[in-house]
């Protein structure tokens, strides 16, 4: 009977001590971006979802694809689930609109009906704060009634959060349906310490990204933002003007985040996870601060 109390007591130790020393270690976030805009871009989700691993994915309600997204991540409870608010369209041939339609909200489209296609044009298209809360309710409205679980919301091309004014207003209606906030910069929420991925060539960015694994920060979240995507002739010919559009005359959008995508699959980094840092989601950041206010 002493040599099971003692047996006991053994394993309980360890097991505490594995617990303690997870909770230790740095904690990271893996905001995967874009989700619902095509087919290539869910398929990269469900590859990665499979693996297990605890990821935040933010999903455009406002384009064609979020349906198939929104199956995907049914299925999925390792998958936090985020609203990317959209308020820009930005590639040269691929485009959408507002949930609302382009006639409810009229400052918000171009002559098409279409979002604008940068944080530019927005910036100059005498867009009225009235039009931007009924689309983004829309789309918050819209996320809600697909039957996932909502955490957080966070800004397509950081529009929601250009000026002062959209920050209010975001932050609003983030109070309203009582959802938490992913952004970059000086806007977050959380305390995030956060990398972007997106304009890291190519061939540097598994090593970059192990790189920056290695040196974590421990006193908060470390947020990576991530752009990923199946190589597929969908994503071949996407072309975004001005940025990242051809390099040796061919467009790069495809290898870029086909090489986002082989970095969270890759060997050297699925290994890695649990042992020197912890991966975590927004719902597991939003619901500890909650219970800590």
């Amino acid at each position: 009977m002493l040599r099971i109390k003692i047996f006991f007591l053994s394993v309980m130790f360890v097991l505490c001590a594995t617990i303690l020393q997870s909770q230790n270690k740095p904690e990271v976030l893996l905001r995967v971006d874009d989700i619902g805009m095509n087919h290539a871009i869910n398929s990269a989700l469900e590859d990665v979802c499979k693996t297990g691993i605890p990821i935040s994915a933010s999903v455009m309600f406002a384009c064609p694809w979020y349906q198939e997204a929104v199956e995907i991540l049914k299925k999925y409870p390792n998958a936090d689930v985020g609203i990317h608010l959209t308020l820009t369209s930005e590639w040269r041939y691929y485009r959408w609109g507002p949930v609302t339609g382009a006639t409810a909200v009229p400052s918000l489209v171009d002559s098409l009906g279409y979002f604008f296609k940068n944080e530019d044009e927005f910036l100059k298209s005498n867009f009225k704060l009235a039009d931007v809360e009924k689309e983004l309710t829309a789309q918050i409205e819209r996320a809600l009634q697909s039957g996932l679980k909502i955490s957080y919301m966070d800004p397509h091309m950081g529009v929601a959060f250009l000026n002062p004014q959209l920050t209010a207003l975001t932050e609003k209606l983030a109070k309203k349906y009582k959802l938490g906030l992913s952004t970059l910069g000086r806007n977050t929420y959380y305390k995030e310490d956060y990398k972007d991925m997106w304009a890291i060539p190519v061939e540097k960015k598994q090593s970059e990204f192990l790189n920056h694994l290695n040196k974590l920060k421990a006193d908060k979240p470390n947020l990576v933002i991530l752009h990923i995507a199946r190589r597929d002739p969908e994503m071949e010919v996407l072309e975004m003007p001005d940025f990242l559009e051809q390099q040796n005359g061919v467009p790069m959008v495809g290898q870029h985040r086909q090489a986002e995508l082989n970095m969270l699959l890759s060997s050297a980094f699925q290994t890695s996870v649990g042992k020197k840092f912890r991966l975590i989601t927004y719902r597991e950041l939003i619901n500890r601060q909650t219970k800590n206010e």
